[in-house]
């Protein structure tokens, strides 16, 4: 099955909106490096969440327009990547993410959406996101100090909201792994402390307080959703709800990200 590749300047959110992700052509600095090495992070597990959406059916048309920007982007900040790598072991680590992303993405479009393939994305999901983990933590690394630390964890927090959509779609499908309630509830965790974290580090920032009570307030609403076990005729209506939360704070906290980026920068 051939899917159409979305370019746009954006992700595709539920609703039809995009953000504006890949304005720029390049990166333009080790901070930008860092947010555009996490959003490959996140996108590692916002992939697979649309694929078991797919597969079930769930908010299928934009879905579909999910997975097909989320690997248009995925391929361009994965070149972006490379031409601004400064050392030769992110080099390195970055050309092995290549690889697994080509098998990772052949999966993905392969065919129509099914359990079986399904299980192979969930692994390969994991593969790359420990790939794209390191490449961002060696991009902080590299930053020196404290620079890049609040841009990664913003970032990171994009991710894990993805992941734990994802976990959650595969659970509603009976594909999870065995250890998926507990990542789960560990995940939770990690997102919350994070989020104390990023409000004890906004200063004085107006706006980025405005941002952070916003994305607290999408949190519940997320995470409310996350604990719907609905059988029969409401599990649909429990993944839907998972699904479109779960892009409301991906858009919040992309936002907060770049604000991070803009004040370390």
């Amino acid at each position: 099955m051939q899917r159409r590749t979305f370019i746009t300047g954006g992700l595709i959110l539920a609703g039809g909106l995009s953000l504006p992700f890949t304005a720029l052509a390049q990166v333009a600095n080790i901070n930008d490096a860092i947010n555009k090495a996490g959003r490959q992070r996140m996108l590692t597990q916002r992939l697979a969440k649309a694929y078991l959406q797919i597969g079930q059916d769930v908010e299928t048309e934009t879905s579909k327009k999910i997975l097909d920007q989320s690997m248009s982007s995925f391929d361009r900040q994965l070149v972006e990547l490379h031409a601004f790598s400064p050392t030769t072991d992110i080099r390195g680590n970055l050309s092995r993410m290549e690889q697994t992303w080509q098998e990772y993405k052949q999966t993905l479009v392969g065919k129509a959406a099914n359990k079986e393939d399904a299980k192979t994305v969930l692994k390969l999901s994991e593969n790359l996101l420990q790939m794209a983990d390191e490449v961002t933590m060696q991009l902080e690394k590299h930053a020196g100090g404290s620079t890049g630390k609040l841009v990664n964890l913003a970032g990171r927090q994009r991710m894990l909201s993805q992941r734990l959509a994802k976990l959650y779609q595969a659970t509603n499908w009976n594909i999870a792994p065995a250890n998926a309630a507990a990542t789960i509830e560990t995940t939770r965790k990690e997102f919350a402390a994070a989020m104390q974290t990023l409000q004890a580090a906004s200063g004085s920032n107006t706006r980025l307080k405005d941002e952070l009570l916003l994305a607290q307030s999408q949190w519940v609403f997320f995470d409310t959703a996350l604990h719907q076990n609905s059988d029969g005729k409401l599990q649909r209506l429990s993944a839907s709800n998972v699904a479109t939360t779960s892009e409301r704070i991906l858009e919040v906290m992309d936002k907060i990200t770049v604000m991070y980026q803009q004040l370390t920068g």
